[in-house]
């Protein structure tokens, strides 16, 4: 994907402004220190005192940064739609909805990869001494140590947008996988509960994972040995020993602490590092603040998830904590006797990398996929402005990034490959498409299921599969929301997808932008009206 820079008048005036000051303070320190005795001798100064320069270079931007708001206030403005004003019309062409996409792109989306790149590579090194100083430090927990203690593996996985090219506006959020080492004598067996009837859809993507003996070890010599790994890490349910993710959440955050009271002081000279513990519904978080002395180029406050991962094999994960449950599926309503510490999550980040890095391999050259996902993701959080925060939460809840990015998975896998209309020309056309095939799975009820773990799944393009995850039932991102509140968020997404120029204007980019009609297809296909 070509790179495209422009020019950022907001920032440019400033910094000649600045740029002039120091040339004048420079000019100024030079010459005093070149001239002191010829000034101490006639008491006479040639020059214009450094603070009259500066007053006058303020002038001068003040006026420029006047005109150009009385320019935007007072001149004509754009033909609207049904003027009479056939000059203005001629002269002012209104641009199409593809040219108001990309200068949005450009100025409110787009990432500039050099702080993205500088941004990842510090979190990298930073993560990297927290996590190898946890390995070497061995088990705060119930466990001190030996060979039944729960301890670090020694690397991590960096996951999401930031890694997929496909983050927008800032680079300051990461997520890091820190995969955990089990004990030598203790085996998982985990079972998905996709095909549990009695369970609400919420929780058709959780696993739960009870203890085994190893291959070889005697299973009553096995339950005595491992007895302080099982009261220490799991829970009883059904009269199964299951892992318990809350338990070891717990455990991975004070170990965490630990870690970084090791490394704090040699990240001093770089960075002041903190952690905020997450609690039992989110993972603790890493926030990296620039230090004084650090006159990098990329200096930006950091948010770090540190999530802890148990692989199952074939780079997927378990995680703790599980995300956060929609209102239909609360967890203090599980039945049969489950217990809601003892669920966890699954993470497939790496075949979900696998899939986005096969489909680009097989796209057309200047293909516009993952510049649609970034500007769906973009027209959802124009949608979520002027709503309270609990209408906001169930807005981002139910199109969260992840469900944007199976939509646009769902649609690519169902074409076969990026056929040639996704190039650059027709990128209106193609964002259209994906608002369509949202509203048709939350009107109609239509399934969009992960990714990795729907019907046939992806299987073949990203490789082998853990059989836990080849036999887990379909899951439906959408199934946990009821009718309501899809048809209401349909309903918004549609507005939102109607009012895009005005917003587009309203809230990007340069402001010289002019009025473009509706989409085309608005004016051609049948929408339903909108809710009140």
């Amino acid at each position: 994907m070509s790179v495209h820079y422009t020019l950022n008048l907001r920032v440019f005036w400033p910094l000649v402004t600045g740029l002039c000051t120091a040339l004048v303070c420079l000019y100024h320190v030079l010459r005093g220190n070149a001239g002191a005795r010829t000034e101490a001798s006639d008491g006479a100064d040639g020059g214009f005192p450094l603070l009259k320069v500066a007053v006058l270079l303020l002038l001068g931007y003040i006026l420029l940064r006047c005109r150009h708001a009385v320019r935007q206030r007072f001149l004509p403005g754009p033909p609207r739609m049904g003027g009479h004003s056939a000059f203005s019309a001629k002269h002012f062409p209104e641009p199409s909805l593809d040219i108001l996409l990309e200068s949005y792109y450009e100025h409110e989306v787009r990432l500039s990869p050099h702080v993205l790149g500088h941004s990842k590579a510090h979190v990298s090194r930073i993560v990297g001494e927290l996590v190898r100083a946890g390995r070497a430090r061995g088990s705060p927990g119930p466990i001190p140590g030996g060979a039944l203690a729960l301890a670090f593996r020694g690397d991590f996985i960096q996951v999401g947008s930031a890694y997929e090219q496909h983050k927008i506006r800032r680079p300051d959020g990461f997520d890091v996988l820190v995969p955990l080492r089990l004990p030598p004598l203790v085996a998982l067996e985990p079972r998905s509960l996709g095909a549990e009837p009695e369970l609400a859809p919420a929780f058709h993507g959780c696993f739960v994972c009870a203890l085994k003996a190893p291959p070889g070890a005697s299973g009553g010599h096995w339950l005595r040995d491992c007895k302080p790994f099982s009261d220490g890490f799991c829970v009883d349910v059904r009269g199964r020993r299951l892992l318990s993710a809350t338990l070891v959440l717990r455990w991975f955050q004070a170990h965490l602490q630990r870690s970084l009271a090791t490394v704090r002081y040699s990240l001093e000279g770089r960075c002041r590092v903190s952690l905020t513990p997450g609690g039992l519904e989110q993972p603790p978080t890493l926030h990296v603040l620039p230090c004084r002395t650090d006159y990098g180029c990329c200096r930006l406050s950091m948010a770090v998830r540190l999530i802890p991962a148990v692989h199952l094999g074939d780079s997927v994960f378990l995680v703790a904590p599980l995300p956060p449950p929609s209102p239909a599926g609360p967890l203090s309503e599980l039945p049969g006797g489950l217990r809601a510490d003892a669920l966890w999550g699954v993470n497939t980040a790496r075949q979900e990398q696998k899939l986005l890095s096969w489909l680009q391999e097989r796209a057309p050259p200047g293909a516009c996929y993952l510049k649609c996902l970034q500007l769906l993701k973009a027209l959802r959080d124009l949608g979520a402005r002027g709503l309270d925060p609990t209408a906001a939460a169930q807005w981002g809840r139910i199109l969260s990034s992840y469900v944007l990015k199976s939509a646009l998975l769902a649609v690519l896998q169902r074409e076969g490959a990026p056929a040639p209309g996704w190039d650059e020309a027709h990128l209106g056309d193609r964002l259209e498409e994906l608002v369509q095939f949202l509203r048709d799975c939350l009107l109609r009820r239509r399934t969009l299921f992960h990714c990795v773990l729907g019907p046939g799944g992806a299987a073949t393009e990203v490789g082998p599969l853990p059989k836990v995850l080849r036999e887990a039932a379909p899951v439906d991102l959408l199934a946990a929301f009821d009718r309501q509140v899809r048809e209401l968020t349909a309903a918004r997404l549609l507005s939102t997808w109607r009012r895009l120029p005005q917003l587009l204007r309203a809230y990007g980019g340069p402001r010289y932008l002019v009025r473009c009609p509706p989409p085309r297809s608005q004016r051609t296909q049948g929408f339903p009206e909108d809710e009140p």
